[in-house]
């Protein structure tokens, strides 16, 4: 059995981590930490654990439960898992941290976007967590940064056309909208019942921190440097992520070819399914599985291609993807632990 702990469990990336690795059959959860929560029984902070785990939520250090696990899932804020790592780094145990602290691989873009970097040298021994992209890496990686939610999303509504150069790169225009627990537990006045229910907001139009996370990894799929139009909006639903993404289309192709492209380039993926042509997936086909779901569409009134691509924020987008990679760096068939079916309806 794999010993892992989670670091920072209190929030909603970390009680999905606990949620789906109690069914897990190769992993012991031997703790999960939390300053807010310390001595508290798990189940008292979310009931949904009653009878089901006797952990209770403890303010340790990372020394202290490196000791106890093989691995480390770090799902603490943006901004405070690159003061832990190091330390989890150094005593040898394998991390994957949830927060975009270590996704950007250029130190002086995560400073332009977020503030300084504080741990550039543990930085530069991470591998990006998106199993679909980068599995062998990611099989031999000791620390790796999982990917964010809208992240997850576009580049893998993207990643066929990229590579095969079916697209213009610089054309490309992402707009995503996303469930309510995406921005986290925290209390924010954006998030109130009142302020979501029967509403529908695009939000930090133009300047989201997802950008050049999003950007690094299309332009290493594209072969060049991208620059793209990212547009968050904000759902009234509790969980999932639509993204709808527009690019001009320089291969001349069917609808058909397009479909076939994608159908061969996941063909062995387990968590990516792609419509039959001429249709787009739903939400709710999704939201409680790990699953990526993209219908593809080719517009020749305007000469663009139209992708859509679901998944769930919490699963496939944060708390499920970290449990892919970690069966991958353990040696584990990946699918291991993880829900095939959405919870419909």
């Amino acid at each position: 059995m794999i010993k892992v702990a989670i670091y920072g469990g209190s929030g909603y990336t970390g009680q999905e981590l606990l949620r789906l690795l109690l069914d897990h059959p190769g992993v012991e959860v031997v703790a999960t930490t939390s300053r807010r929560y310390a001595r508290t029984p798990v189940a008292e902070v979310y009931p949904q654990f009653l009878g089901l785990t006797d952990l209770t939520f403890t303010d340790a250090s990372p020394e202290t439960v490196a000791g106890l696990a093989d691995l480390v899932f770090l799902a603490l804020p943006h901004g405070v898992s690159m003061d832990m790592a190091p330390a989890f780094v150094g005593t040898g145990r394998k991390v994957i941290d949830l927060s975009a602290d270590f996704r950007i691989r250029d130190a002086g873009v995560y400073g332009a976007w977020y503030g300084p970097h504080r741990a550039v040298e543990t930085l530069q021994g991470t591998v990006y967590g998106l199993p679909e992209i980068h599995r062998e890496e990611i099989r031999r990686a000791s620390f790796v940064a999982n990917p964010g939610c809208y992240p997850t999303s576009i580049i893998l509504g993207l990643a066929p056309v990229l590579k095969s150069q079916w697209i213009d790169p610089a054309s490309v225009i992402a707009d995503s909208k996303s469930g309510v627990s995406g921005a986290g537990r925290e209390p924010q006045i954006g998030s109130l019942f009142c302020e979501v229910d029967g509403a529908f907001k695009a939000y930090k139009v133009g300047n989201h921190r997802h950008t050049p996370e999003i950007e690094q990894e299309l332009s290493l799929l594209a072969g060049r440097a991208m620059t793209i139009s990212f547009t968050p909006h904000l759902l009234p639903v509790k969980r999932g992520i639509l993204s709808t993404i527009y690019a001009t289309i320089t291969h001349k192709a069917s609808l058909e070819e397009v479909t076939s492209l994608y159908q061969d380039y996941y063909r062995e993926e387990p968590f990516v399914r792609i419509c039959r042509a001429g249709q787009v997936p739903n939400l709710s086909s999704v939201v409680g599985s790990n699953f990526c779901d993209i219908g593809v569409t080719v517009d020749k009134r305007t000469g663009r291609l139209i992708v859509v691509s679901v998944i769930d924020n919490l699963i496939k987008g944060a708390s499920g993807q970290a449990i892919q990679n970690m069966n991958l760096m353990s040696g584990l068939d990946e699918k291991t632990g993880l829900p095939v079916v959405a919870l419909f309806p």
